[in-house]
């Protein structure tokens, strides 16, 4: 249990450092981060802030899709965002080229290894994932017609807003499955067995 909880809050903090590294790339950035670059760029709210707030606002959203929240899910709105925000703060942000694109494949590599950790500890989906398995749950949407329709939607609203979109939301779409998908079973935790009636009542 410790080492699952250990995995989840290491995979979350690693997960805010990733996306700040990308953004301090300026090659552009995930649908989702667009939408909150967008948002902040607007009201002033620092990036971090702004994700953890996007984050609690897509909660709100599974109480019609009967969606129940995990630990995870509440860790990944108090943690992401916020080690989102004070990486920002010390990263550099280079405008030579080369620099950009190690930093922006070294971000998308972090986000990879950061989801293997916490989607691995089995303590529930980000909000963001779990509105996908909302809407597929709810109206049969297939889960790639799910998430192309939201992040089309964020990614769109946000460049809108003024968000940064360019080659590096190009590279994060196509990067971040496969990436994820081989840091999966190298980092997950083995999930726990279901109490059994019996069980419960020992």
């Amino acid at each position: 249990m410790v080492s699952r909880v250990t995995r989840l809050l290491i995979g979350l903090v690693l997960y805010g450092v990733g996306c700040a590294v990308t953004v301090a790339a300026g090659l552009g950035v995930d649908p989702w981060t667009v939408f909150a670059q967008g948002i902040a760029r607007v009201t002033g709210v620092g990036l971090g802030w702004v994700t953890n707030i996007i984050g609690l606002g897509v909660l709100l959203l599974w109480i019609p899709l009967r969606q129940k929240p995990g630990i995870g899910t509440v860790a990944n709105i108090l943690l992401v965002g916020t080690s989102l925000q004070l990486a920002l703060g010390v990263l550099p942000h280079p405008d030579v080229l080369w620099a950009q694109a190690l930093m922006l494949v070294g971000g998308v590599v972090l986000v990879a290894v950061a989801s293997g950790l916490y989607i691995g500890a089995h303590f529930g989906p980000g909000p963001r994932d779990g509105l996908m398995t909302g809407l597929n749950g709810r109206f049969g949407w297939p889960i790639w017609a799910c998430r192309l329709v939201v992040e089309g939607s964020v990614l769109i609203l946000g460049w809108l807003l003024g968000g940064t979109v360019g080659i590096g939301t190009v590279v994060f779409a196509l990067g971040i499955g496969p990436l994820v998908h081989v840091a999966m079973p190298l980092l997950a935790t083995r999930r726990p067995a279901p109490r059994t009636r019996a069980a419960a009542r020992v």
